[in-house]
């Protein structure tokens, strides 16, 4: 550690050496300028180049450490890839917590502690891996290579830090041990087993050779005519094919010197493939649809010719509710003719992407690297042991280390959040490789340890129960630092600041000052290395509240190495990896800068920071987004998510949406909380037309499409029969063109570089990632069917170390100034301007012509949590069905779709606009029951036989589609009552508060904000369903109350009015009396849950019964008032109580 008074050999240089730079750049990187600065003890930050720097209500004092930006400058430039000053550069910049911000400097602080408790990792920040560096007053840490071993620059092993042997580069190049040349063979870091070099990435504006256009046709090189090959040759162009061919210039190659498949034992094989419903389900299905539709025509142009004379009233709004319902049943049912179902083949992905071929010598994988997204706002509502459970179960995820980066959007900037995911990076040094070695399902470690059942089924390795035992164990103290983090910060920040005031007491008394006018010292939140956190505080100051803080970006686990990296046996927790893989992919943490006065745009605006953050640092073509409370279930979810990505035609394909399943639901799922009947009934039917809609999580994205580009080639629908007419998006090329990195122009013909800042933003860097994007998306060019494709093995190469200007620029990226004057959140990314964000973006891929696919795995994909609590339900529906209405009164309407939409997809989108509005005419319906039982009137004259037929047709047609539907979607019986019951009491109430907040939104203007829904993170002790009997009064209730009180009530009065009347008529009670048993059925699940666990009626409900009784009798009263002899005006001789 440094002296007091002694600044470290690292603060020396920085005060020396370089330029120093303005504020942060909102151009490209290379506009990034040298910041140095030191922090005090106070946690502050001072630029170490003006001796004038005012530092009021500062400490002249102890130092700790320094920090220090270090962009490119004349006499700091990127070493050449592969060298050991890269590696250590890169080693630096993970080591660093990086902030910016509108206004502000970017600073890289050095982080040499990032949690209380050790860091072993060596890819991880603050990782204690490695010796102490030999400079004389120095103590940094000297570099280290993949597995935390000490790198040795020189052969004399001289241990030396990164600084210092930047120092010493830059000085001649002498070691300062043996005082000798440092030597470029000295250090080898080629990887093991890489191969011969491999063929880099083409640029951008780059070209290449277009693949092996001369090959002669697979039809023409076999004997017998092969209908499968023929099948997908196109137009007499014959290209790659279902054979490998080696490239050779000069024609004089040996066959025998390279293995290479024959045709016949390598045919081309799909990915994946559609498994269409069987013929004596969907016949039937949609054979009773179309008898349904044609009944409901004739029932209701019966109900129209026959009025209720006596009841005119009630006559016509019951027409007018059931004339909506046809119709709300319509928009429904149509999107439904053409379900399906999809299967994939993942060893067919692995024969192509991961073994050796000619195109791929080394092995290594050519699968596009991957993006994964989760985001989190608030960590009381959303505890971070979930979140780190989901994070540990994505660094898990079987897909290539090298290939995966994890990107957590902290929204609420909390320190608490911070040091939760750098405890769940550090606990994935072992978690990660005992998965991998015992083939962990699920990754999840919370969910697996608690499984019920032996854990031991399917385990082949003698040593998984002592494996098992000693990770849970590590578990358990994991879960305990996670819980106690709250209280660790909040001591360690009150010790910090207590010291500050001390300080600041000392001062006070030494300079005279009256001590009562001493400045304030502020209530800071501090880091475990002793310095201020950038982000929120948890006593709310400038600068660091919510709402008002600055950009914070930290890479926690820096980019594994290209090759498999073996462990061995982990002294610490006493387990033996060997032979197991033990890289990790890249995690990094990014808290967006937000600011008072700029609009957010809550999780759409989050996300869209998180898109562009990824493209600087690792620019995967392909981004899965991930709630902080749903994890991966499925390791192997991904593969089969690019399964549809890379296959032929997948680059039309802008997303594929995963179903979502929860834990922890009742199991009688009372509030319908599952959704079964959407996701495996209208998702199915959905990627039977132009793909599911999206639902906000579990869904795996194509970057490019995310950019608001148009897909390669797109079908266009006109005129009334729908005419399909395909359309070529991109610029037309030659065929060499095909397999190359196009432009921007070729993308958009309205595109240029001049209007990219304006599209984008400013960042260059961002342009410049696009064109990659897109090409390293594109399915293999192995088949003359695939058109815009890539070459084979294109992808193996490792990726760039980070470097700080690439670090740098993507917090420049993420500032709160960034999207102003852009088309973020209009064009690009997710779109702003709904509450369900989801939906509507969605929607603008699919009206550009992209279509979405819905991937249902055998093993579930992801699964996560969902509220079961009544209220809490009821205001999460009731969000949902606000952004409904939001969509419905924008340009996002599918009435103003364009061509490429297509018709029956349209009609899809329509009804999620207008379901919400159902409620109204819903709310009508449920009373009917009982105004007729009051009046003694039905809604027709008299129960004839018509009606009773035309009922029970409709009746029996909508039972038999109700079972066709569990056949083919594979729904319960009692997952799809659950569904109608539950449509009946959100229909009632928060469908009905929506449309009234949706109209004051768009009429007056009113926002409309909501409270993020509470995940619970779970107790052994506690009952895992105690939220389902709780009861928290809302005024969403109010409507079911008054519908079920008046429905009983009716029921009683009828019954008795009819039992004493001199002429009972029977026909009218038992037909008001079913329908109130109708609406009453529908409803039992929301009395079941007003009664909590007990079966206690809560207060309200009796005082709302009382009001009801009350208001009913007088109503009655004014009607029909009593006459002096006790009867009636309008009814005497009558009904009268004896």
């Amino acid at each position: 550690m440094s002296s007091n008074n002694a600044p470290s050999k690292k603060a020396l240089r920085s005060g020396a050496g370089g330029s120093q730079g303005a504020g942060s750049s909102r151009g490209s990187m290379s506009e990034q300028k040298v910041k140095f600065a030191r922090r005090t003890s106070s946690g502050r930050y001072v630029n170490m180049s003006q001796d004038e720097v005012s530092m009021s209500g500062e400490i002249p004092g102890d130092y700790m450490n320094y920090t220090v930006q270090i962009p490119p400058t004349p006499d700091n430039q990127p070493m050449d890839e592969g060298s050991v000053a890269m590696k250590a550069e890169e080693q630096y910049v993970s080591n660093s917590l990086f902030t910016g911000g509108f206004n502000s400097v970017t600073r890289a602080h050095l982080m040499d502690r990032v949690i209380e408790s050790n860091v072993h990792h060596p890819q991880m920040v603050g990782n204690k891996v490695g010796s102490v560096c030999g400079m004389p007053s120095c103590d940094g840490s000297v570099m280290v290579d993949d597995r935390g071993l000490d790198v040795d620059p020189c052969e004399c092993r001289f241990k030396i830090c990164r600084d210092c042997f930047m120092d010493a580069q830059k000085a001649g190049g002498i070691c300062p041990g043996c005082k000798e040349p440092y030597k470029d063979d000295d250090f080898d870091d080629e990887p093991l087993g890489s191969g011969a070099k491999l063929p880099p990435l083409p640029a951008p504006s780059g070209s290449s050779k277009a693949l092996m256009s001369n090959n002669k046709s697979i039809v023409a090189r076999s004997g017998d005519f092969d209908h499968n090959r023929w099948l997908f040759e196109s137009k007499g162009t014959y290209g790659y094919g279902n054979a490998f061919q080696p490239n050779s210039d000069d024609g004089d190659g040996d066959e025998d010197d390279i293995s290479i498949p024959l045709n016949s034992e390598k045919p081309w094989k799909p990915l994946t493939r559609k498994v269409p419903m069987k013929a004596g389900i969907i016949s039937p299905y949609r054979l009773l649809m179309f008898v349904r539709l044609v009944t409901l025509f004739f029932f209701l142009t019966w109900r129209v010719k026959h009025p209720n004379v006596d009841a005119i009233w009630l006559w016509a709004m019951s027409i007018v509710c059931e004339i909506w319902f046809a119709f709300s049943w319509i928009l429904d049912m149509l999107p439904k003719l053409n379900p399906i179902n999809r299967a994939t083949d993942l060893a067919v992905l692995k024969e192509k992407f991961e073994t050796v071929t000619p195109s791929n010598p080394t092995g290594r994988s050519d699968l596009p690297g991957m993006d994964v997204f989760v985001s989190t706002a608030d960590p009381e509502k959303e505890p971070p042991l979930v979140t780190a459970n989901t994070i540990l179960s994505i660094l898990a995820v079987d897909y290539p280390v090298e290939k995966l980066a994890c990107y957590v959007s902290d929204d609420g900037g909390a320190l608490l959040t911070f040091e939760a995911m750098a405890e769940a990076a550090s606990f994935a040094n072992i978690w990660v490789p005992f998965c991998k070695k015992h083939d962990i399902e699920p990754r999840n470690p919370d969910s697996y340890f608690s499984l019920k059942g032996d854990p031991t089924k399917n385990k082949r390795r003698t040593d998984f129960v002592k494996d098992r035992r000693k990770v849970k164990r590590e578990y358990d103290e994991f879960k305990v630092r996670i819980n106690g983090l709250p209280d660790a910060i909040r001591r360690r920040s009150d010790a910090f600041n207590a010291r500050e005031e001390m300080k600041v007491l000392k001062m006070v008394r030494e300079s005279g000052v009256d001590p009562s006018e001493h400045p304030k010292v502020p209530k800071a939140t501090w880091m475990a290395d002793g310095s201020h956190w950038p982000g929120t505080w948890a006593a709310a100051s400038a600068d660091h509240k919510k709402g008002d803080h600055a950009s914070i970006l930290q890479v926690m686990l820096k980019p594994s190495s290209p090759e498999p990296l073996e462990g061995g046996y982990e002294e610490e927790a006493a387990i033996d990896f060997t032979g197991v893989d033990i890289r990790l992919p890249m995690l990094v943490y990014v808290s967006r800068e937000k600011r008072p006065g700029y609009d957010h745009n809550k999780k759409a605006g989050a996300m869209n920071a998180l898109v562009r953050a990824s493209a600087i640092i690792s620019n995967g073509p392909f981004i899965l987004n991930l709630d902080c409370d749903h994890y991966i279930y499925n390791c192997k979810a991904i593969r089969e998510g690019m399964c549809f990505m890379l296959d032929r035609n997948g680059d039309r394909v802008c997303y594929v949406q995963f179903p979502q399943r929860f834990e922890g639901i009742d199991p009688s799922d009372r509030y319908a909380n599952h959704n079964t009947v959407f996701f495996d009934g209208n998702m199915r039917a959905l990627d039977g037309l132009q793909g599911p809609v999206y639902v906000g999580t579990g869904c795996l994205f194509r970057r490019f499409a995310l950019y608001g580009f148009e897909p390669p080639r797109a079908t266009e629908y006109s005129g009334w029969f729908m005419m399909m007419k395909k359309k070529n998006i991109y610029t037309d090329k030659d065929s060499d063109s095909e397999s190359q990195s196009l432009r921007a122009s070729d993308f958009d013909s309205s595109l240029d570089s001049a209007l990219l800042p304006k599209r984008f933003g400013n960042s260059a860097a961002l342009a410049d990632s696009i064109p990659v994007a897109e090409f390293q998306g594109r399915p293999l060019a192995d088949h003359p069917g695939v058109r815009h494709g890539r070459p084979p093995g294109i992808l193996t190469n490792p990726r760039p170390p980070l470097s700080p200007e690439t670090v740098g620029e993507a917090v420049s990226v993420i500032s709160c100034w960034y999207e102003d004057k852009t088309e973020w959140g209009d064009r690009v990314g997710w779109i702003y301007g709904s509450v369900t964000e989801d939906v509507v973006t969605g929607y603008r891929m699919h009206n550009r012509g992209w279509r979405s696919i819905y991937c249902v795995t055998k093993r579930d994909a992801f699964r996560g949590s969902a509220p079961i609590n009544l209220t809490d339900r009821l205001h999460q529906v009731l969000r949902w069905a606000t952004g409904s209405v939001e969509i419905f009164f924008s340009r996002n309407n599918a009435f103003l779709a364009c061509s490429r939409l297509k018709f029956l997809q349209r009609i899809a989108y329509l009804n999620v606009g207008i379901y919400p509005f159902t409620s109204f005419f819903l709310l009508v319906y449920c009373f009917l029951p009982a105004l007729s039982l009051f009046s003694g009137y039905f809604i027709v004259q008299t129960l004839n036989v018509t009606f009773l037929l035309y009922l029970l047709t409709i009746t029996i047609a909508l039972i038999g589609l109700a079972v066709l539907e569990v056949k083919w979607s594979g729904v319960g019986l009692e997952e799809w009552w659950r569904n109608e019951q539950f449509w009946l009491i959100s229909g009632t109430s928060a469908h009905f508060y929506a449309v009234i907040q949706g109209l004051l939104k768009v009429v007056a203007g009113i926002e409309i904000s909501f409270t993020l829904t509470s995940k619970s993170a779970g107790d052994e002790n506690e009952d895992i369903y105690a939220d389902l009997y709780i009861v928290k009064w809302s005024s969403l209730m109010i409507p079911p109350i008054t519908i079920m009180m008046v429905n009983i009530i009716a029921i009683a009065f009828a019954f008795a009015r009819t039992i004493y009347s001199e002429v009972p008529q029977w026909s009218k009670l038992i037909g008001g009396v079913f329908f109130s048993f109708w609406v009453l059925a529908h409803l039992y699940p929301f009395a079941k849950g007003l009664m909590g666990r007990r079966g206690k009626t809560p207060t309200i409900v009796f005082v709302w019964s009382g009001l009801i009784a009350i208001t009913l009798s007088l109503l009655w009263t004014a009607l029909s008032p009593p006459t002096s002899n006790g009867t009636s005006a309008a009814n005497a001789g009558g009904f009268q109580f004896p």
